[in-house]
């Protein structure tokens, strides 16, 4: 268990949510979907301690990384790739210093996980929006995360980046036995390679979890997206919930 929250209430001095309950294990990807401002990364940050919680409980792995928003980053500032992996690595090796021994090992190897060793001199600002992913993913793998929390990792790629990135990501999560947790809003492509989904709807008051197929068959996702096209197998039809279905964390259909 790398994380577990039971009946966590987020919000900004009012609820933003219906309370949430999962359990998430090394080696799971689990894709979290809902609109522009359904409360994912509000519920992100309070996972991580950045704002606090408003009732419930929740822990996490101290071994945890966060991918904000690309857009918080600063690009003026002409940081190189390799430091921007080095950050990862100093993380990973309690203080090492990244230019020698296991900081520079961490790096290294980090960077040939995500092949981008060929852009180690190079400013991070200079990159494509594809190659500026990857050394945040390589970062990612420096810090020697079991648990990584990805906040839309793949906005203002095109769709085959965005494929090729959440590919990436699933290799990643094996070779690592990692457990991802990854904000995406391309459906189709996240719940392909998701085995688990976190769905919010706030409008409804639903939170949803299980399957992709589960949660795609589930009311509430239909009513808000529809049958996904070219989502899980038998994604769209609905089927109800029999026993064994979908766990609720604490909404469900209002």
């Amino acid at each position: 268990m790398l994380l577990r929250c039971e009946a966590l209430v987020v919000g900004y001095g009012r609820p933003v949510l219906p309370p949430v309950s999962i359990t998430v294990r090394a080696g799971e990807f689990w894709a979290v979907v809902g609109r522009n401002g359904s409360g994912k990364s509000t519920w992100f940050k309070t996972v991580l301690g950045l704002q606090p919680a408003l009732g419930g409980r929740h822990e996490v792995d101290p071994a945890v990384a966060y991918v904000a928003q690309r857009r918080v980053f600063d690009e003026l500032y002409p940081v190189t790739v390799e430091q921007v992996v080095a950050m990862g690595a100093l993380r990973g090796a309690r203080g090492a210093l990244p230019g020698t021994g296991p900081g520079r090992a961490a790096v290294d190897e980090a960077l040939a996980a995500v092949s981008a060793g060929e852009l180690r001199g190079r400013t991070f600002r200079s990159l494509s929006e594809g190659q500026k992913q990857r050394v945040l993913l390589a970062r990612m793998v420096a810090s020697r995360a079991r648990i990584a929390l990805l906040d839309e990792p793949t906005a203002a790629m095109d769709s085959v980046a965005e494929g090729a990135a959440l590919e990436l990501l699933g290799r990643l999560r094996r070779r690592y036995d990692m457990a991802l947790m990854v904000v995406s809003h391309h459906l189709p492509v996240a719940l392909g390679q998701a085995d688990r989904v976190l769905f919010l709807d706030p409008d409804h008051g639903a939170v949803v979890q299980g399957t992709p197929a589960e949660v795609c068959e589930h009311p509430a996702f239909l009513r808000r997206y529809g049958p996904v096209v070219g989502g899980p197998q038998g994604a769209g039809t609905p089927r109800g919930l029999g026993p064994g279905g979908l766990g609720a964390g604490g909404g469900g259909e209002p």
